[in-house]
């Protein structure tokens, strides 16, 4: 993922990437030049032919990576560049970081929401938080500008048959007899569950599941940016990534799998479930075999803001294509003990005015 300079063929100076085109924009002169990416199918890889060639001849990329000391976020930067910000949670760094080689991404979805969008984005998320403190709202105002950077994710293609063992509960209803409260006999209907041991074999396909192959972002508020659109992915180029940062994957191929196994996890249970039939199931043991399994490394854009208060770093993230604003926030105890006394002082002058009157 080489930060790769393109020059201005008008004026010389540095051309990015201009979200929501696919064009390479200059700040300088207003030129655009077109992005010539090759009109490729996004290619699926063998995962265990891969896992096996990891130390060969499998797609690799010399990157050159620094890593936060902060918050532990390792990105991409040019090797000319010798001090930056983390884009995570804003600590400046020293990116003479170290040299290595990472799985080359084949496809990405390029960044289609515009800065200035994602920064009203992140002020209009602020001013909604109404028990966020005073001081986090006026710090939104000097907060350092927002930064667009690429979160690298796994995909994974594969089909599976499950053998399983379980228990089909069919329903049946017994009359019983019992006593009421005033003593009189009666008789109701009960239901009851006769139990069946089961055993069977269920097969299922399973097309992109995707894996985030980052530890650096806030777990809960990143799965809430989803659902990203696989179907707008073009084929990878370093074009897109002019004036943009991209984080290397710190969950490797293999991991990743592992983490997509837990996603198919559910799905494989409904089957079984459906498969046992009855008006109960029970599941007592089952045994997954993955086959034909292919995966994608692919990049998808985000803009991160990150800001520090009381010491502790949150942060706010935009899913840059379909504008889906998610974030951390402090609460303010003095905000809430107010709200929270208040609607205590309406209760007690309402308690006070019924034993008035």
């Amino acid at each position: 993922m080489s930060q790769q300079e393109y020059p201005c063929e008008q004026c010389g100076a540095v051309l990015k990437f201009e979200p929501g085109s696919d064009s390479l924009h200059c700040d300088y002169c207003g030129h655009d030049t077109p992005i010539e990416v090759e009109a490729e199918p996004i290619e699926e890889l063998d995962f265990r032919e891969t896992l096996a060639s990891l130390e060969s001849d499998a797609p690799m990329l010399e990157v050159h990576t620094a890593k936060c000391t902060s918050c532990g976020a390792e990105s991409t930067y040019d090797p000319n560049i010798v001090a930056d910000s983390c884009a995570f949670c804003g600590t400046p760094i020293v990116t003479a970081g170290q040299s290595g080689k990472t799985i080359q991404p084949k496809s990405l979805i390029p960044f289609k929401v515009k800065k200035k969008e994602a920064e009203k984005g992140f002020k209009e998320w602020i001013k909604k938080r109404w028990f966020a403190p005073n001081a986090l709202k006026k710090k939104q105002r000097t907060n350092e500008s927002i930064q667009g950077i690429y979160i690298p994710h796994w995909t994974y293609d594969t089909t599976t048959d499950t053998y399983y063992r379980g228990q089909r509960g069919t329903h049946y209803y017994v009359t019983v007899s019992y006593t009421d409260s005033d003593g009189k006999s009666k008789t109701r209907q009960e239901r009851r569950t006769r139990w069946r041991s089961v055993s069977g074999r269920v097969g299922g396909r399973f097309n992109d599941v995707l894996v985030r192959a980052s530890k650096s972002l806030p777990e809960k508020q990143a799965d809430k940016l989803e659902p990203w659109a696989l179907n707008t992915l073009v084929p990878y180029s370093d074009d897109y990534l002019s004036g943009f940062k991209a984080e290397t994957y710190q969950i490797n191929l293999e991991q990743g799998f592992n983490t997509a196994k837990v996603i198919m996890s559910p799905t494989i249970d409904t089957s079984i479930r459906r498969d046992i039939g009855g008006d109960e199931q029970r599941i007592s043991s089952k045994t997954t075999n993955y086959h034909d399994i292919t995966f994608k490394h692919i990049l998808l854009p985000v803009w991160i803001s990150s800001y520090k208060y009381k010491e502790k770093i949150y942060r706010f993230l935009v899913n840059a294509v379909t504008g889906e604003v998610q974030g951390e926030r402090p609460w303010s105890f003095w905000k809430i003990a107010g709200v929270v006394l208040f609607v205590l002082a309406i209760i007690g002058a309402i308690y006070a005015y019924t034993e008035y009157q």
